[in-house]
């Protein structure tokens, strides 16, 4: 308990002993004036009858109040967890629409890596074609200058004996 309720208690408490150890006085009739008339009555009694009701009209408040507090601690929690729900909800729609983005990205960069490979692979065969062209003629004109180098190397059989 805390120290507040604590503390009424203790005053009920000794309202309570103060009552029981009085009671003789409270149930003594005394003269009562009401304003337009006076009345014979136990005035301790009629004290004590207002003090029971202002203690029970304030329980009672008290109680309406914490009830309106826990109606609306539920209400908030129930707001609170849809919007959560909503919240999540969202969140997956992204992430799916992130998982979508991220997959016809990667397509499309496999896509450009393939196109890439094959600009390559054809460059590197127009490129081997023309390196075989080249080689070849080389080899031809290599050919060429070393049958010539022959032909004058070797003497000519319909040559005049002279220039053999």
């Amino acid at each position: 308990m805390r120290i507040r309720s604590l503390l009424l208690l203790l005053v009920l408490a000794l309202i309570a002993a103060f009552t029981a150890l009085n009671w003789d006085a409270f149930l003594t009739d005394t003269t009562l004036s009401l304003g337009v008339s006076t009345v014979q009555a136990p005035m301790g009694l009629i004290m004590l009858g207002l003090l029971i009701f202002v203690v029970a009209y304030c329980l009672v408040y008290v109680l309406y109040l914490q009830s309106n507090v826990l109606m609306d601690a539920r209400r908030t929690a129930k707001e609170l967890q849809a919007h959560r729900e909503l919240a999540d909800k969202a969140e997956a729609s992204r992430f799916t629409e992130l998982r979508g983005f991220l997959e016809t990205s990667m397509k499309q960069v496999a896509e450009q890596d393939k196109a890439a490979q094959q600009a390559v692979i054809a460059r590197l065969d127009a490129l081997e074609n023309s390196l075989r062209t080249s080689v070849e003629q080389s080899g031809n004109s290599l050919s060429a200058y070393i049958g010539e180098l022959e032909d004058r190397l070797t003497p000519d059989k319909n040559a005049p004996a002279a220039l053999r």
